[in-house]
């Protein structure tokens, strides 16, 4: 009798293992690069239709950080939300505004007519594959004009899907205090979250290698814009200090980001009425005489 209960007992050890195992090996993988034809369709199905595009940079991120810092930061974000709110993940993409740090070794830059092109193709191919609600998750300063410009191109011509553009700023209640006074590239804050994304790829002892101050050689008035004013400022292409960056601010704003990315997923998951409005809009464009004033 036993013997009988301790076989019962190992085979239904077995059997919960099995099926442990089992839920592991069909948990979908979020990201499009790594799901078989046949698991894409029911990641799409899973998802919603909802798909990110983790949009980074190839470019100088001071004495001591990634080349690809911002792809990095921006993929971990978007990977750890779709493990909240499941959402299929488009490829590194890093074909963006980049021109100011021509200058720098390693830097990746795009003509203009590229960076729109490429992107306008890339949406248009992953709206062909189910994505109808895609959500460009922004992680490089630089691309906050070109980005929304983007999205302002959508009502040239009708789309049967929604662009949507998602940027997060650290303003956030309870965040820890900031030792820097300047902190707008690979600083303080960019640092801290590479400790969390990639602490092996962060070299925080040669973060005061160059100078990331402001230099400020540029004398115009506050409503006067040139496209040389980040070189002006920053020629090292580094602003704000990362030596002074913490694991604790990392931490924190990385789940604050997460956190905050999920919320975003779901509102766009119950958005019923930006397509609505869209298409509406496409076919009053085709006739404006009809538009009643």
């Amino acid at each position: 009798m036993r013997h009988l209960a301790l076989g019962l007992l190992a085979a239904a050890s077995i059997a919960g293992l099995a099926q442990t195992q089992s839920q592991t090996e069909n948990k979908l993988s979020p990201k499009w690069e790594e799901l078989t034809a046949a698991d894409f369709i029911t990641a799409i199905h899973q998802s919603q239709g909802v798909c990110m595009l983790p949009f980074g940079i190839i470019e100088k991120h001071g004495p001591h950080l990634p080349l690809g810092n911002d792809l990095i930061n921006a993929r971990y974000v978007a990977e750890h939300a779709a493990a909240e709110e499941y959402a299929v993940i488009f490829p590194a993409y890093y074909f963006g505004q980049i021109a100011e740090a021509k200058q720098e070794p390693g830097t990746v830059s795009y003509s203009m007519h590229m960076q729109l092109d490429l992107l306008q193709e890339t949406t248009n191919e992953m709206a062909r594959n189910g994505c109808k609600k895609i959500v460009i998750v922004n992680g490089h300063g630089g691309n906050d004009s070109f980005l929304p410009y983007f999205a302002q191109s959508q009502l040239q011509m009708s789309h049967d899907y929604v662009v949507y553009i998602y940027r997060w700023h650290e303003n956030y209640p309870g965040r820890p205090a900031l030792h820097s006074k300047v902190d707008m590239h690979a600083g303080e804050s960019e640092t801290a979250h590479t400790m969390v994304s990639r602490p092996d790829l962060v070299h925080q002892d040669r973060a005061a290698q160059e100078s990331g101050a402001d230099q400020a050689r540029q004398h115009l008035p506050p409503d006067v814009y040139t496209g040389i004013w980040w070189y002006a400022r920053f020629p090292n292409h580094y602003a704000g200090d990362g030596s002074a960056a913490t694991l604790v601010l990392g931490e924190a704003d990385m789940k604050a980001n997460v956190s905050d990315l999920v919320s975003a997923l779901r509102a766009i998951k119950a958005d019923q009425t930006s397509l609505q409005l869209q298409n509406e809009f496409y076919e009053k464009a085709q006739h404006p005489l009809d538009t009643k004033q």
